[in-house]
């Protein structure tokens, strides 16, 4: 999670094989090494990319050739200049956030596992399931009476870690397939909490991932919170620093290791730092930013298309700055890392949110509790396909339920998080500022799982994440190649459409957010009718007629 209270951001900064300690980001200077996230041009070799990164004065770390991104290093300042002149590569950025979640987490306004398709077990509702609204306005407590998901169906959380720790995740949560992308960057991180300065994976620096996994899959086991899909397996893909910024380098490995791995579906709360959109020529961006851009496009439409013709689902969160991703306004943060921001308009037709504005991303906006868009969601024809609660903690205005925190998303979440955020001491105990807004539950044993509250678009995806793991554990074929089930994304995503209840758009169609503290340009308007709109896309999703209930 990013301490500057975004959704999801996050940086990926290695490449599959890079294991070693990373130091913060170096400015190109004579004699300096410098790392770079390289990518060749279509069509270009591996043979082809590597001599090209070679004559322009690059070494190559690691390299995925399945999408054909590269990180390299070199101490020629010029680097960058010479890789973007070479007709066999597209070009190269030096080590800067490519990614991060949807912008406006917030959190609150104040400060070797089995891999058969074993049977559903998970039916029971757990003791803090009552503040879970999102998990009734779906219907997932009613679907699990039919579906509660399959072990040998995966799901991979795409974000900052998973705190396998809490004893609502431990069960599920598959060590052997999980891996660790990004390792921790000292000059954003901090120190590392490890000599290799990669964490083991089964942890979460973080918290955003966490809680995304929780919405997906917590287990239905009497204790703490449930889940979507309380039975499937959860995966740790770490491609998100701990301070919450998502580079290119860890998504584009993270994605290319789902699909090799047989992951079933795979949940993005983040966009690609450092640019909110990536344009092919903007006019604002110097030649060099330019060529940094079209790298990060055609690396992510490659990678998403390679994880969805390997079999993954991918869904993704719209993101949080509250406008219609088909009529974007100035983007004024970007970059957000390793430059200051500055006014950027956006075309439309040749600048892309990614990975949401991706090939085969299934387009998550947010609600509230009454079924009110949330204020900060992103929205639009274009992109949406479906809603889901994410939270939204000024809903219900005029009445006693404004601005409460039980408008938000409760889920798994770790205790060093809320330790350093000043929610619980050291002991455990939950401290006077948590009250209200943390909860910890004990089993027996004494283990103790902690969980709050969080809003956000980033929150909204992992209910249709845990949707679509219903669906493949309810319709999905045997994968006789690696276990579990198997379904394709395209079945996936029909059954996630077809089922989703439709919304109309409200009246008046324009909604303003004045009263919940939005300036005006933040007004959204709803085009459409009620099968399909831009505020609901298909409807919001609902899990118990995807598994066959009525």
């Amino acid at each position: 999670m990013r301490r500057r209270l975004i959704t999801g951001a996050v940086i990926t900064a290695t490449g599959l094989a890079f294991l070693t300690a990373v130091p913060g980001s170096a400015t190109a200077e004579p004699g300096n090494a410098v790392d770079y996230t390289v990518v060749a041009a279509d069509g270009a070799s591996a043979a082809e990319a590597t001599a090209a990164i070679k004559a322009a004065g690059g070494t190559v770390v690691t390299g995925n050739e399945a999408v054909g991104v590269y990180r390299v290093t070199s101490t020629d300042a010029k680097f960058s200049a010479k890789a973007t002149k070479s007709g066999a590569l597209i070009g190269a950025s030096e080590r800067k956030a490519i990614g991060k979640a949807p912008n406006g987490l917030e959190k609150v306004e104040k400060a070797g596992h089995n891999r058969g398709a074993g049977k559903s077990k998970g039916t029971r509702m757990d003791p803090l399931d009552d503040k879970l609204w999102g998990l009734k306005m779906i219907r997932a407590d009613k679907a699990r009476k039919i579906e509660s998901g399959k072990r040998g169906v995966t799901v991979g959380i795409m974000d900052t870690g998973l705190d396998a720790s809490n004893p609502d995740l431990a069960a599920h949560f598959s060590p052997r397939l999980s891996r660790n992308f990004a390792p921790d960057m000292t000059d954003i991180d901090g120190p590392c909490e490890v000599a290799s300065c990669l964490d083991p994976v089964g942890t979460d620096d973080g918290g955003h991932g966490t809680h995304v996994a929780g919405t997906v899959g917590a287990a239905a086991n009497g204790f703490g919170v449930s889940g979507v899909a309380p039975d499937v397996t959860l995966v740790e893909l770490k491609v998100g620093q701990d301070s919450g910024f998502f580079f290119l380098d860890p998504v584009v490995n993270g994605l290319t290791h789902a699909a090799d791995a047989g992951i079933d579906v795979v949940n993005m709360s983040f966009y690609v730092d450092p640019w909110l959109y990536n344009c092919t020529a903007n006019p604002a961006d110097s030649p060099e930013d330019q060529a940094e851009q079209r790298a990060v496009i055609a690396a992510m439409k490659r990678a998403l298309n390679y994880a969805h013709r390997k079999g993954v689902t991918l869904v993704g969160a719209l993101g949080n700055s509250g406008e219609d991703l088909g009529k974007p306004r100035t983007d004024t943060s970007s970059p957000d890392y390793g430059a200051d921001p500055y006014e950027r308009p956006i075309d439309n037709s040749s600048c892309w949110d990614l990975p949401v504005e991706g090939p085969h991303v299934i387009g998550v906006s947010s609600v509230g509790p009454s079924g009110k868009k949330s204020d900060f969601s992103n929205y639009g024809l274009e992109q949406i396909s479906v809603a889901a609660p994410g939270g939204f903690a000024r809903d219900y205005f005029g009445t006693p339920q404004f601005n409460l925190p039980a408008n938000r998303i409760l889920s798994t979440y770790p205790l060093k998080v809320l330790i350093e955020e000043g929610l619980v001491d050291a002991a455990g105990n939950i401290l006077p500022a948590g009250e209200g807004l943390v909860f910890k539950d004990c089993t027996k044993g004494g283990k103790c799982g902690y969980y709050t509250y969080l809003q956000g678009t980033s929150m909204a995806s992992p209910h249709a994440a845990g949707v679509a793991a219903l669906i493949v554990s309810r319709y999905g074929k045997p994968d006789w190649r690696r276990g579990g089930l198997t379904l394709s994304p395209d079945a996936v995503e029909r059954q996630l459409y077809k089922t989703a209840a439709e919304q109309a758009c409200p009246t008046p169609r324009l909604v303003s957010y004045v009263n919940e503290g939005r300036p005006a340009e933040w007004d959204a308007y709803c085009e459409g009718g009620r099968n399909f709109n831009g505020f609901y896309g298909h409807g919001i999703v609902d899990a118990y007629a995807a598994v066959g209930g009525r």
